[in-house]
């Protein structure tokens, strides 16, 4: 995989000159302190890189100071030179007060220049990495912040470059919201030298929709797709849009076959369809099964992993089952492992069943959950208050969807498997070993996992989810994007034809939806089945976390994003947390610390 280049400095005036611009080099490299009007034209070069850019460097004689969390930072600072929505795309930065030598303006400022002899939790500031939120539940726009983040702390603490950047949502249309996040990115490394921070040392982070645009920035570094989009906001070209590392909460990603990835998945959990809806249903789940014997994902001894033909349900067995049952265990062992009894089930919203982090901790250990959503989720903030994940993407969860229902205190391991298998025996237990297996998919996902969403899970029939609105075209309008279920339907009379008309029409940069669809898939980029294969930089290191009884996605979804980014060659550090939603689902810790430490790991 490519990697970005260390910083070399600025051009000489030849290169200037070449350029158009007037400075001297003298002027240029004289001081880290920048007017505007010096750095309107200003080129820097980087290891075979050169940004070219009309937008300034940002101006060190405008740092502020936060005494209490010894944070320099600003905020507003303008990423693109043409803003489709200036509300958005703008940016603040957050940096560790050792890594600056400050001059105090007088007026509340201060002029800054890296000192680099200084070290925080073992970083300087040529190698601290920086961190970059991707805080958008439900594909929603992420608000740039305008003035000090006070989350900003617990990174800049660990000795990080912490970067808040704003970009457009869902309502703008894909690929709104990551061509502005790979814009941020861009004009971060314009800055290198101008800011602390190692520019090669970029990670994202986020959850559900965050969780995808996450996944998006470490699969589609440097993809020439969005040229284009990235062209027509007046993004820095000539540098990396590549970032490091991708840390992924349930991930909302694999959108052309999430709609069937539902059916085969969590559709046997549907009792009350009609026959029509049904075999609708039905051949969805097909359509899902021979897509992954098309996909081509392999084990970790290189058996290709497919599904093939049963007696009970649609193409419930193969490699590829016995490969998503085995993930069902390992959660379930790493709970019973992990978990001290007596264990507290904590109540939260939506169909859980219990789980490592929801009370289970071990004796004299502090049980923390992070910063909650208004609804009790966990959620990353970019400074502006955090989101409510499950009134933002267009799912209410509060509603249960049956299934197993453990509450209270279970005195015993063996008292927590007989509360699971209250409906009937599936899950089988080993008391001697502590050790637990399962019947069936369909079997845990009655229990835990029951459908919450209806047919077109992601594909609305009636362009009511969020992803409708992201695969709209910026003016308020939604649109199919579902192939498969364009297929399925082009004879229905009432959807047919609608479905039909949203598969050719095409954006203001003349893509179709399905090409639009691709940049939102990461693996379009990871797999060899799409073209878009070995066309990217690739993130070298990964991180997926999701919460098994979560209903918002199939089982398939975070495991098919390891599985292909395994198979690509990546570093991947991934986990099915048992019992957890739709949330930042963590085994012990909480997801702050935990993300931290990962990153931490993949660079000491």
């Amino acid at each position: 995989m490519m990697k970005v280049g260390r910083r070399i400095g600025l051009f000489l005036a030849a290169a200037l000159i070449l350029s158009g611009c007037s400075n001297s080099a003298a002027e240029i490299g004289s001081s880290a302190a920048q007017t505007e009007a010096e750095t309107s034209q200003a080129e820097t070069e980087r290891a075979g890189e050169t940004a070219v850019t009309s937008l300034p460097q940002i101006d060190s004689t405008k740092w502020q100071y936060n005494s209490d969390d010894k944070i320099y930072w600003q905020t507003g600072i303008s990423y693109c030179e043409n803003p489709a929505d200036e509300n958005y795309e703008t940016l603040g930065i957050f940096i560790p007060a050792a890594y600056m030598n400050a001059k105090d303006n007088g007026d509340g400022t201060f002029t800054c220049e890296i000192n680099n002899q200084a070290a925080v939790q073992g970083y300087t500031a040529d190698s601290a990495p920086i961190v970059i939120p991707v805080n958008t539940p439900g594909y929603s726009a992420m608000e740039a912040p305008t003035d000090y983040v006070t989350d900003s702390v617990s990174y800049t603490s660990a000795g990080f470059i912490y970067v808040a950047a704003g970009c457009r949502g869902r309502d703008a249309g894909a690929p709104a919201g990551v061509t502005d996040l790979k814009a941020a990115i861009r004009y971060i490394r314009y800055n290198d030298g101008v800011i602390p921070g190692d520019v090669d040392r970029i990670f994202s982070f986020g959850m559900s929709g965050g969780g995808a645009q996450s996944a998006l920035l470490g699969a589609t570094g440097d993809s020439e797709d969005y040229e284009p989009y990235l062209t027509a906001i007046g993004a820095v070209s000539g540098v990396s849009d590549a970032v490091t590392g991708s840390m992924c909460w349930c991930p909302i990603t694999e959108l052309d076959y999430a709609d069937e990835a539902y059916e085969w998945n969590l559709g046997s959990t549907r009792t009350d369809l009609t026959e029509q809806e049904q075999t609708l249903s039905n051949g969805m789940a097909e359509a899902f099964a021979q897509y992954i014997n098309d996909l081509g994902l392999k084990d970790s001894s290189g058996n290709v992993l497919t599904l093939t033909e049963s007696e009970e349900g649609i193409y419930q067995s193969g490699t590829y089952y016995e490969y998503l049952k085995g993930v069902v265990e390992t959660s379930l062992n790493n709970f019973l492992e992990d978990t001290t009894f007596p264990y507290t089930v904590e109540t939260k919203k939506g169909p859980r069943g219990g789980g490592r982090d929801q009370g289970g901790q071990k004796p004299d250990e502090p049980h923390e959950q992070g910063d909650k959503a208004p609804n009790g989720d966990a959620a990353p903030d970019a400074g502006n208050g955090a989101p409510d994940f499950y009134t933002m993407d267009g799912v209410d969860r509060n509603l249960s969807t049956g299934g197993v229902t453990l509450s209270g205190t279970y005195e015993t391991a063996q008292d927590y498997i007989d509360a699971l298998n209250a409906d009937g025996t599936w899950v089988n237990y080993d008391s001697a070993a502590n050790t637990a297996t399962i019947t069936s998919i369909a079997d845990f996902t009655n229990a835990c996992k029951r459908a919450s969403k209806g047919i077109g899970a992601f594909d609305a029939l009636d362009e009511s989810q969020a992803e409708n609105t992201l695969f709209g075209y910026g003016d308020g309008t939604t649109s199919h994007f579902d192939a498969t279920l364009a297929e399925l339907l082009k004879d229905d009379a009432t959807y047919g034809a609608t479905f039909a008309e949203a598969m050719e029409k095409t954006d203001s940069e003349g893509k179709t939806v399905t090409e639009r669809g691709n940049m939102y898939n990461p693996l379009y980029y990871l797999s060899g089945y799409y073209d878009g294969y070995q066309k990217s930089t690739v993130a070298d290191h990964w991180r997926i976390r999701t919460g098994i009884a979560q209903s918002d996605t199939s089982l398939t979804t975070e495991v098919n994003l390891a599985l292909a980014l395994k198979n690509y060659g990546a570093d991947v550090d991934f986990a099915t947390i048992w019992g957890e939603g739709h949330t930042m689902a963590e085994s012990t810790g909480d997801s702050t610390t935990n993300f931290i430490e990962w990153v931490n790991k993949c660079l000491k």
